[in-house]
C-alpha cells in the first residue's frame, strides 16, 4: 500500500515537475497540464479502494496531464480572463444546474461553467462544486473542481 502510494506521488510529482521546468517557454501548455494533472488525480481518486484507486490516480494522472497540455497549448490569457470571469460569474449567482458559457471571439476557444452542487463548511463557509467545460481548436475538456467564497466575496478553487 505504501509503495504503491510513493509510485503515485512520485508520478505526479514528477509530472508537475516537467511542466514547471517548461513553464518560461509554453506557460499556457505547462498550466494545463498541471490542471490536467490535478483534475485527474482527483477523478482517479473517486474510484475503487486500495491498490486499484492508487493505480486509477496514476492512470488519471496521466490522462489528465495530457489532456490539459494538449488544452493549455492552445490557450491564451484572453481566454484564461473569460473564463475565470466567467466562472467567478457562475459560482456567485447561479442557481445549480444553470449553466454560463463564455467565448473568446479572437481565437474562436469558449467553455462552460456549471455549478453542480452549494454546501456550507462546518465554519460557515459557502463552497460550491462545479464542472467546467472548456472547447479548443474541436477538442473539448471537461473537469470538475470545488471552489469556496473567501472573506473578500471572490470564489477561491479549493479542488
Amino acid at each position: 500500500m505504501i509503495k504503491s502510494k510513493m509510485i503515485t506521488l512520485s508520478t505526479t510529482l514528477i509530472i508537475g515537475l516537467s511542466a514547471c521546468a517548461d513553464m518560461q517557454e509554453n506557460p499556457k501548455q505547462s498550466l494545463g497540464t498541471l490542471l490536467g494533472a490535478g483534475l485527474g488525480a482527483l477523478a482517479g481518486a473517486q474510484v475503487g479502494s486500495g491498490k486499484g484507486q492508487m493505480a486509477a490516480i496514476a492512470v488519471g494522472t496521466l490522462a489528465g496531464a495530457w489532456g490539459g497540455s494538449e488544452i493549455g497549448k492552445s490557450l491564451d490569457k484572453a481566454d484564461k480572463l473569460f473564463a475565470a470571469r466567467t466562472a467567478q460569474d457562475s459560482l456567485e449567482n447561479n442557481k445549480v444546474g444553470e449553466v454560463s458559457s463564455w467565448s473568446n471571439p479572437d481565437t474562436g476557444h469558449s467553455g462552460t461553467v456549471t455549478p453542480t452542487k452549494t454546501y456550507q463548511t462546518s465554519s460557515n463557509q459557502y463552497c460550491r462544486e462545479f464542472e467546467t467545460t472548456i472547447f479548443v481548436e474541436g477538442k473539448q475538456e471537461v473537469g470538475r473542481g470545488q471552489a469556496c467564497r473567501t472573506a473578500d466575496g471572490t470564489w477561491e478553487i479549493v479542488r
